[in-house]
């Protein structure tokens, strides 16, 4: 696969404008409803957003949908009265645009940020959101969090057309995906991506180049994305994130992951150029 860059890949203006400075106040506008769990409450038309409304006490304005202020509030699942039901996120991104995928990674690891931080994690004072930013600030000793991120590699293994593709434990029954996993103090992402397929199949790679990125909410990983080589189908897999894993052909894949998850389009560009290359 080709190394994609900035130049090759140009950033069109998104719907979500994430300045909220002027309208952290707002009382009313858009409302993204999540549940506890981190589940999504549609509406009954199976739509993220509906119409202007005001906003519950301990919504989180996030800035602006298509000029409208737009905020996120923790919503319980039985909550009739909006006619709204809740969903998997993860069986939402088919049905979701890039921006809106976008706006409902900001919501939920912007709720998970203030739910973890409401104590201090240095004294254990009670903690207090920023007016602007997202910082949650300790008035006792003056310790601050902001919204955590953990950034992980995902990766496309390759052997001529064939890819590698594994499945963890706790996947759907049938369903396998790109290697991935957390890049660890002191790592650069390239060394992580060697150590983890090393750890996890027992398969060193070259060429290993980087692709796309992705907020992965669940509940705060950052998702850098990669396609590399390997000289060898031999695979010794870990027995614990990995339960199976196996080569396949663009002709015979297996249950994939969700159209919108960063692995599914990694495979998707995989699939594609070979097709292309056999077309040719």
């Amino acid at each position: 696969m080709a190394n994609t860059t900035l130049q090759d890949a140009p950033v069109a203006a998104s719907l979500f404008d994430r300045e909220r400075r002027d309208i952290v106040d707002a009382r009313k506008g858009l409302l993204i409803r999540i549940t506890p769990d981190g589940e999504l409450l549609l509406t009954s038309d199976e739509r993220l957003l509906g119409h202007e409304e005001p906003f519950p006490e301990w919504s989180i304005v996030l800035g602006r949908w298509q000029g409208m202020p737009i905020a996120v509030v923790e919503a319980p699942c039985d909550d009739v009265s909006t006619a709204r039901r809740a969903h998997k996120v993860t069986d939402c991104l088919p049905m979701l645009s890039d921006d809106e995928r976008c706006l409902v990674a900001t919501a939920l690891e912007v709720l998970h940020w203030r739910r973890d931080h409401r104590f201090c994690g240095r004294c254990g004072s009670p903690m207090v959101m920023d007016a602007f930013e997202y910082a949650m600030h300790c008035k006792a000793c003056g310790h601050i969090c902001y919204p955590r991120l953990s950034p992980c590699i995902i990766t496309l293994v390759t052997y001529g057309d064939d890819m590698l593709l594994a499945r963890s434990p706790h996947f759907p029954a049938g369903r396998f995906s790109t290697l991935a996993g957390f890049i660890e103090p002191g790592e650069n992402a390239e060394q992580a991506v060697k150590r983890e397929i090393r750890e996890e199949v027992g398969v060193d790679v070259h060429g290993v180049v980087f692709q796309r990125s992705q907020s992965w909410p669940f509940p705060h990983s950052f998702m850098l994305g990669f396609t590399a080589q390997t000289s060898t189908k031999d695979i010794t897999i870990d027995g614990v994130e990995i339960e199976a894993a196996d080569w396949f052909s663009i002709d015979e894949l297996p249950a994939l992951p969700p159209v919108g998850a960063i692995s599914r389009w990694l495979i998707d560009q995989h699939v594609k150029q070979v097709k292309a290359k056999r077309h040719a």
